[in-house]
């Protein structure tokens, strides 16, 4: 790719460029390969280092004994990166694509873990990879509901978007008919294993409202054209996903969008590349260009454009949009209304249950399945019929264990090796992905006194849970626990790890869409209403959090937006 390194401005011409993308992630990615495609000259900025499919995965192959740790993160390691080290997926395998804690402050008013991965292709490398489809349950609960603003857009709005997008990144599942969690465009699916196939027919034999299904994940079970196009390859089962793929089996930017944008010959990207702010003209009365530091030279270079896209990550793009303030906009980029940066939102993964399942001893399964089955949310679709509002998705898996050691029998001699060899009994896990409600009081803003390296200031977090998070915890761990034992479980124990937001990974809102310019900051195409040549389609858009995994619709209203932005621009409106 055409990597720009020039620091010193040789004028705004030579800075100059249809579009910019500031991140590089799972929507930045999508946004550059739209614009690019359209012809549109883009510059993709990326505040972390590069990182090139393939080249720079250094554990995709390595066996557990070639690390040095045998995959575990050192003393050393987690001493210095307490919460880092949290995150779901982190490891001695992995932990070079998430940052270190000490590079990169911020401020907890409350306790928020801020999950990041600073580096081209951001979080893509490292994502769940889920891929549920919003229903137009999702869409109209806010309204329905009474609580948050309306969205502007509908599930018809964004479907043939879904469509777009899951057509070139591979999606697989199987087609349901789940009204809660429509079908998709599909590869074959991963088969369920037969605790899962279990399972699965008894929540059919005794909840007429509640599906278990096969997972929909973002992976090449048999690879079409369009992926072999890209230098992708069949998903092999090693779920080892988080390293970086060499077989392009899983979608990330890094093995599919930016190369397909770099290919059309558009395509300028500029890692190591840290955004102060976006430049605002109050003769032009919009947004002209992005101030950058370089993160290794600390030189400060402005880039022109004549539309610029936000997908640094949520609460990134939030802090960015604070810090670009001018005459016009003295409290951050098309703030006029005072709720930049408020209304976060984000998922509940508090609750979990495990099981053991008897039986089942002369059945196995095939390969590592990087997927995990999926029961579609079943609480407050048509009406409310809880006592809180939202709703969840549950995963699940069943695995056998290794090793038949009766209990008190020590961990050592032959004996233990020997049983080592074989698999051990049936175990079953669920965990929730829950709904939370839009607040104002969850919010994120600058700090007034602390900066980073750069300059910049600090982001200060200041979300919890309220309420209905936690009756609708005791829902998920009552409801999933009644389920496993109508299955046939034993030794069924539920957990809520109180943990607090963040370690989601799916921070949401304080840029949010809306109709009315009073209570939000985009309209129905993600441009703010104040600055129309701004489009804001990560996280940071969302005007409610759903249930389903967020990043498949991150991708499909950002591609919607891109054509949006490309037919203003040939209409002379941008």
């Amino acid at each position: 790719m055409n990597q720009e390194f020039s620091i010193n401005s040789k004028g705004q011409e030579d800075h100059s460029f249809d579009a910019i993308v500031i991140g590089s992630g799972i929507s930045g990615g999508w946004a550059a390969k739209e614009l690019c495609e359209q012809g549109l000259k883009t510059l993709v900025l990326e505040r972390g280092r590069n990182v090139v499919h393939i080249k720079d995965y250094p554990t995709a192959n390595r066996h557990p004994w070639e690390l040095k740790h045998r995959g575990q993160l050192s003393a050393e390691f987690l001493a210095e990166n307490p919460l880092i080290s949290k995150a779901a997926g982190i490891s001695e395998s992995t932990s070079h694509f998430f940052i270190k804690d000490k590079d990169h402050p911020y401020v907890q008013e409350k306790p928020f873990d801020w999950i990041r991965g600073y580096q081209v292709g951001g979080k893509s490398l490292t994502w769940g990879r889920a891929t549920q489809r919003w229903s137009e349950w999702e869409f109209t609960a806010p309204e329905r509901f009474g609580f948050g603003i309306n969205w502007p857009i509908g599930y018809n709005d964004v479907a043939p978007w879904y469509s777009h997008v899951e057509k070139f990144i591979g999606i697989c599942g199987n087609k349901d008919g789940i009204e809660s969690m429509p079908d998709g465009e599909f590869l074959p699916p991963f088969d369920l294993n037969a605790v899962e196939s279990a399972i699965q027919k008894s929540i059919k034999d005794n909840y007429s409202n509640r599906h278990l299904v096969q997972a929909r994940w973002a992976h090449l079970t048999e690879p079409r054209e369009i992926h072999l196009k890209q230098g992708r390859g069949k998903c092999q089962a090693r779920n080892l996903c988080m390293r970086g793929c060499p077989f392009g089996g899983y979608f990330s930017s890094v093995s599919s969008t930016l190369p397909w944008a770099n290919n059309t010959g558009n395509l300028t990207l500029r890692p190591n590349s840290v955004v102060h702010s976006i430049i605002y003209d109050e003769q032009k009365q919009k947004a002209t260009g992005v101030r950058v530091i370089d993160s290794e030279s600390m030189e400060t270079t402005d880039y022109f454009a004549k539309v610029i896209f936000v997908n640094a990550s949520a609460l990134n793009t939030n802090l960015i949009l604070l810090n670009s303030k001018s005459s016009r906009f003295p409290n951050g980029l098309g703030n006029d209304n005072g709720l930049l940066g408020k209304y976060i939102g984000y998922h509940n993964y508090r609750g979990s249950v495990n099981a053991e399942m008897p039986g089942f001893e002369d059945r196995y399964y095939y390969g590592r399945n990087p997927t995990e089955p999926i029961l579609a949310n079943y609480r407050n679709l048509k009406e409310q019929d809880t006592d809180y509002l939202g709703g969840f998705t549950t995963f699940m898996a069943a695995y056998r264990g290794r090793g038949n050691n009766p209990d008190g029998q020590p961990e050592i001699g032959a004996a233990y090796k020997d049983g080592l060899c074989e698999p051990g009994g049936w175990n079953v896990y669920m965990y929730m992905q829950g709904e939370t409600l839009p607040k104002e009081s969850n919010h994120v803003r600058l700090s007034d006194t602390e900066k980073d390296q750069w300059g910049i200031p600090l982001l200060v977090t200041s979300v919890g849970y309220d309420d209905n998070a936690e009756r609708m915890v005791n829902d998920f761990l009552e409801q999933s626990a009644e389920m496993l034992e109508k299955a046939g479980c034993r030794n069924i124990k539920k957990y809520d790890n109180k943990q607090p937001p963040g370690l989601d990974i799916h921070e949401m809102g304080g840029v949010r869409m809306g109709a009315d310019p009073a209570s939000s900051l985009l309209n129905k195409w993600n441009q703010m209403h104040e600055c129309k040549n701004v489009f804001v389609t990560d996280g940071a858009c969302m005007t409610s959090t759903g249930n389903q995994s967020p990043s498949i619709l991150y991708m499909a209203l950002t591609a919607r937006a891109a054509k949006h932005a490309v037919d203003e621009l040939k209409a002379g409106n941008l």
